[in-house]
């Protein structure tokens, strides 16, 4: 799996990174999770990205990961949930911390978001001095930010992270073109979330009130034809090698899924013909839509 440098932060990423939300649900089998872990490192996927929120996700790479832990560049996201602190304080990013670095049986955190809070919290002074407490007493390498629109703008030119997370593909370019060229010129590391789109295009009418539902209202007006690929080849390379991405995180709970994901990243950018359609149908109906949130 080829990798890249992560900004200015020091880590190195591989291009494809695992989304580690689905290895948290209850109904995957433990040793399928352990599996899935496994099988990702040997893939040469060295990002692996959690949450707080992401049920047993935490747990589940402590448990299996501990002894390869120099192997993999560790993210992760809090500022809520932490028992016994208020959501959004620094004592909730403090607890966070220190229960991550416990679950997941590490000594530090590489890359540690702040997740999708609205801009008036992302910028307080407290937070944003914990972030700095932590990073300068080792618990994490990169403080940086997850979300979309006018917070991911400030975030990325602010001067107090070093990574950020957010959408990146064919249906949601406005961090593409808004924000991560100034990312890029700044050293920031970026992670692309969402890059197969939500896989809107499998239904065949609208999926009312479901996850896909945006994604799907604007791929019909985009009418992208992803020629002779498949459509989630389309969109996975579309975003792992746009402009200022890093690594694009994919989640999956199926090994058979995640060596696909591996495969397709290998082949490379799409061919320029494709990008070309791809840039023409942004700039015709794209300019109006935000990030999706």
């Amino acid at each position: 799996m080829m990798e890249r440098e992560f900004g200015k932060t020091g880590l190195r990423v591989s291009a494809l990174g695992l989304g580690a939300g689905q290895v948290g649900a209850e109904s995957l089998d433990e040793r399928e999770a352990e599996r899935l872990l496994h099988r990702a490192l040997d893939l040469g996927i060295t990002l692996i990205d959690t949450a707080r929120g992401y049920g047993l996700s935490e747990e589940r790479i402590g448990r299996h990961l501990a002894g390869r832990r120099d192997e993999f560049v560790l993210s992760t996201k809090g500022g809520y949930g932490a028992e016994g602190a208020e959501d959004w304080t620094p004592e909730a990013i403090r607890r966070g911390i220190e229960r991550a670095l416990r679950t997941m049986r590490t000594d530090r955190i590489d890359i540690f978001h702040l997740h999708s809070c609205p801009l008036d919290t992302l910028r307080r002074d407290d937070l944003l001095a914990e972030l700095d407490r932590a990073r300068g007493a080792g618990l994490i390498r990169v403080a940086a930010y997850s979300g979309e629109n006018e917070a991911l703008a400030w975030a990325a030119g602010s001067g107090h992270f070093g990574s950020l997370e957010t959408s990146v593909n064919v249906a949601d370019q406005w961090s593409l073109h808004h924000v991560l060229p100034g990312a890029a010129a700044r050293g920031l590391g970026v992670i692309a979330k969402r890059p197969i789109a939500n896989a809107a295009w499998q239904f065949g009418e609208r999926p009312v009130g479901q996850y896909a539902e945006v994604y799907w209202e604007r791929l019909q007006a985009l009418e992208l034809d992803p020629g002779e690929l498949a459509w989630d080849e389309f969109a996975l390379r579309f975003s792992a090698f746009a402009p200022g991405v890093s690594s694009a995180i994919v989640g999956t709970a199926r090994v058979e899924n995640l060596e696909r994901n591996a495969a397709m990243v290998e082949r490379g950018p799409l061919p320029a013909e494709l990008l070309a359609r791809v840039e023409a149908a942004w700039a015709e109906h794209g300019g109006a839509w935000g990030g999706e949130v």
